[in-house]
C-alpha cells in the first residue's frame, strides 16, 4: 500500500510505496532534497516531519526534532519539511559502458582511473556528483567525477586502494582497454551559483576529488568569488595531486591554499598547519559568518569541520558536505 507524502507549504506530492524510504520515493519522481550517502551515515538528508508517522530507525547522524529520509519510512499520508527541494529529471541518469584510457598511481594507495564513454555519447553531470560502478557480483561503489562537467566524453575517478576493498582490489589491475560498467549522476554536492559568498573548501584524502571538479568548473566558468582550500593528510602522500592546486593558484583570482597535514616533519617541509582540519578551521577563520563551506572526507571528519564551522559563525544551511562512506553503495 502506496502513502501520500506532500511538501509542506507546496502543493507538490508524490506516492512512496511500502518497504521504501522517503528519500528514494523523492527521488523517483523527480523530486531532489539534500542527500550524500543515502545509508544514515552524514546526516545530510534530514529534514522535518510535520504531520503523519513515519518509521524512523535511531541514527547519532539524527539531528534533534529531524529524521533522515534516506532511513524512514511512512506508516501513513506525511507531511514533509525538508530543508530544500527541487525538480529533477529522472532520466537525466544514464548507464554507460566505458573503457579504460589511463591508469595511475598518484601515491602509493591512491589511483587515478580515467576512463572514456562509448564514442558520441556524453555524460551529463554537475560539478561535485558521483557515479556508482557496478562490480561482477551486482553490488555497488560509489566515486565522484574529479573531472568537470564540460569535459563530458570522459570521466576521472580517485580511488583509494582500501585494505579488502572489494574494488580497489580490481583497480590495480585494471588495463587500458578494460571496461567497466557505471550510472550517473547521484548526489547533490553542487556550487549554489546564485551565491557569490566566499567559499571555504575543506577536504580530506581522496575528498579532494569532487571539489576539484567544482573549482575546475568555476575557473571554465570564470565565476569571480574568493576561495579557500584546506586539503589535509596524514601525512604529504596523502596530498597526492598538487599540481591541480599551483594551476588554481594562476587562474583563479583569490584563491587562497593552505596544506594541513597530521605529521609534524612534513607539516613543516611543505609549510602546512600540523594538525586537523577541524583544527586549521579554527585557526584559519575567525569569522565563518559570511562563507559557504563545502567539506568532503570520511564522516567522522566532515562532523568536526562541520561543528568547527558552525563555532566560527557559519550559517547551518551553509554547509555542504559530501560524505565518503566505504563499503557497498545504497540503490535506488
Amino acid at each position: 500500500m502506496a502513502h501520500h507524502i506532500r511538501i509542506s507549504g507546496t502543493d507538490l506530492h508524490f506516492a512512496c510505496e511500502h518497504g521504501e524510504n522517503i528519500l528514494d520515493a523523492a527521488l523517483k519522481a523527480g523530486i531532489e532534497m539534500p542527500y550524500s550517502c543515502r545509508k544514515g551515515v552524514c546526516g545530510n538528508c534530514a529534514g522535518g516531519v510535520v504531520a503523519g508517522e513515519v518509521l524512523s530507525p535511531p541514527s547519532e547522524a539524527k539531528p534533534a526534532g529531524k529524521h533522515l529520509y534516506c532511513q524512514c519510512q511512512p506508516l501513513s499520508d506525511v507531511e514533509l519539511a525538508p530543508t530544500a527541494w527541487h525538480r529533477i529529471d529522472p532520466s537525466a541518469r544514464k548507464t554507460f559502458t566505458v573503457k579504460v584510457f589511463r591508469n595511475a598511481l598518484a601515491s602509493e594507495d591512491v589511483s587515478v582511473l580515467q576512463l572514456r564513454l562509448p564514442a558520441g555519447q556524453r555524460a551529463r553531470f554537475k560539478a561535485g556528483q558521483y557515479l556508482q560502478v557496478t562490480l561482477p557480483d551486482g553490488s555497488r561503489r560509489s566515486y565522484s567525477m574529479a573531472n568537470p562537467p564540460h569535459e563530458s566524453d570522459a570521466l576521472q575517478l580517485h580511488i583509494r586502494h582500501v585494505p579488502g576493498g572489494q574494488f580497489t582490489q580490481i583497480v590495480p589491475n585494471l588495463k587500458v582497454g578494460d571496461t567497466l560498467q557505471v550510472e550517473l549522476p547521484f548526489g547533490n554536492f553542487e556550487l549554489r551559483e546564485d551565491s557569490t559568498a566566499p567559499m571555504l573548501c575543506v577536504v580530506g584524502g581522496t575528498g579532494f576529488a569532487p571539489v576539484k571538479s567544482l573549482l575546475d568548473d568555476i575557473v571554465k566558468k570564470r565565476v569571480q568569488r574568493p576561495v579557500m582550500l584546506l586539503w589535509g593528510g596524514r601525512n604529504r602522500r596523502g596530498l597526492y595531486l598538487l599540481p591541480a592546486v599551483e594551476r588554481w593558484r594562476k587562474l583563479l583570482p583569490g584563491f587562497t591554499f593552505l596544506p594541513v597535514i597530521e605529521e609534524g616533519l612534513d607539516a613543516e617541509a611543505l609549510g602546512a598547519f600540523h594538525g586537523r582540519v577541524d583544527d586549521a578551521v579554527r585557526a584559519q577563520c575567525p569569522d565563518l559568518t559570511a562563507y559557504e563551506v563545502y567539506c568532503c572526507g570520511a564522516p567522522p571528519m566532515v562532523s568536526a569541520v562541520r561543528k568547527a564551522a558552525e563555532e566560527r559563525g557559519l550559517d547551518s544551511q551553509h554547509f555542504f558536505s559530501d560524505v565518503f562512506v566505504p563499503g557497498p553503495a545504497a540503490e535506488l
